[in-house]
């Protein structure tokens, strides 16, 4: 199958350059200079002159489409401004006399055709012409090798995070496997009835970590019951401690990237002081209308962290969810980090367009 058709922004740009400057300046301005006899009648008179105003710039393409985007990419800028000098004074003048000669052979008889003869006998050099072409099509150049760019930044990006969404999956894993089959093994032990049903929900989170997450994006219901299931298991691991998720009814279909909340969950969990208090708490609450989704996570500090290995964790987590916000939610989203004394809070932020 070919290629999918893109309409971009420099396409749109090129297009709208070809049809107002080159079909209407560049036409007009030529039909000033031809001194023809007026026809009235017509809104778009002596369309041959409107043809080779297309055709004495259809040699610019290459320039503008390949050659300065390639050479602005290399840093090659010297060479760039030869090529533009030699191309705009020179190959210019030579290709608007070839033009003048075919189109001066097939309007023999017509009106317009002293204009042709007329160029070929002057051959002057038009620098208003010339700088104007100049200055319209380096425009629609730089407009490409920004496009492109921009792409490949992107796509770069993407690709990293995609690589950092791998990694994380892959520390997860087996962390979060070992955990919880270490709890799953103490329920076993005590010959709970619950056992059965806690290797079901361990079986689901894994089957959504290994396939589902593969997707660029992910039913916000999927995600929630993740995060449920991760909850409902610490809180097995922490019989004492408060945990709690809270979660409104989903209308509708939302969509958001896969586990894009769980490094500030397992922030929480990781520092927070249900471990070894039994009156801690981590409390975590999902908020959505119409305009904005919210997502918050509290969870009680330990008196005295270790500082140090509490950056390293948190910076990781931090650093991939503030990576992909701006990746996925560009100008759209607010990351929200409020360290207090006895607690810390995290609050993710999304805009709807």
């Amino acid at each position: 199958m070919g290629r999918k058709f893109k309409f971009t922004f420099p396409l749109g740009f090129e297009i709208l350059i070809w049809l107002c400057y080159v079909g209407m300046y560049k036409y007009s301005y030529l039909l000033d200079q031809a001194q023809l006899p007026v026809i009235r009648t017509s809104n778009f008179p002596y369309l041959q002159i409107c043809a080779y105003s297309f055709c004495i710039t259809l040699y610019l393409i290459p320039y503008y489409r390949w050659l300065v985007p390639r050479l602005l990419d290399r840093k090659r800028y010297w060479l760039l401004l030869g090529i533009t000098l030699v191309l705009f004074v020179f190959v210019s003048q030579y290709n608007n006399l070839l033009f003048a000669w075919i189109f001066a052979g097939l309007t023999k008889g017509l009106v317009v055709h002293k204009y042709f003869a007329g160029q070929l006998a002057l051959n002057t050099f038009d620098l208003n012409l010339t700088f104007t072409d100049l200055l319209a099509f380096f425009c629609v150049a730089f407009a490409r090798f920004s496009y492109q760019n921009e792409i490949k930044r992107h796509q770069a990006e993407t690709d990293r995070l995609q690589l950092q969404m791998g990694m994380l999956k892959a520390q997860l894993q087996p962390h979060f496997l070992f955990n919880t089959l270490n709890g799953l093994y103490g329920l076993s032990l005590t010959g709970s009835k619950e056992t059965p049903r806690f290797i079901l929900l361990l079986s689901q989170m894994m089957q959504y970590i290994l396939y589902d997450c593969d997707k660029e994006k992910v039913s916000l219901q999927d995600e929630i019951t993740f995060l449920q299931g991760y909850f409902e298991l610490e809180q097995k691991k922490f019989p004492a401690a408060h945990i709690k998720f809270s979660v409104p009814e989903i209308q509708g279909d939302l969509f958001i990237p896969p586990l894009l909340f769980l490094p500030l969950v397992e922030n929480s969990f990781k520092h927070g002081k249900h471990k070894l208090h039994d009156d801690a708490s981590i409390a975590a609450e999902l908020i959505i209308t119409d305009k904005q989704l919210a997502f918050t996570i509290t969870n009680d500090k330990l008196e005295r962290p270790d500082t140090a290995m509490v950056q390293k964790h948190k910076g990781i987590g931090l650093e991939n969810i503030k990576k992909r916000l701006e990746l996925y939610y560009p100008k759209l989203h607010e990351l929200i980090l409020q360290d207090m004394t006895d607690s810390y809070t995290a609050t993710v932020k999304l805009n709807y367009k």
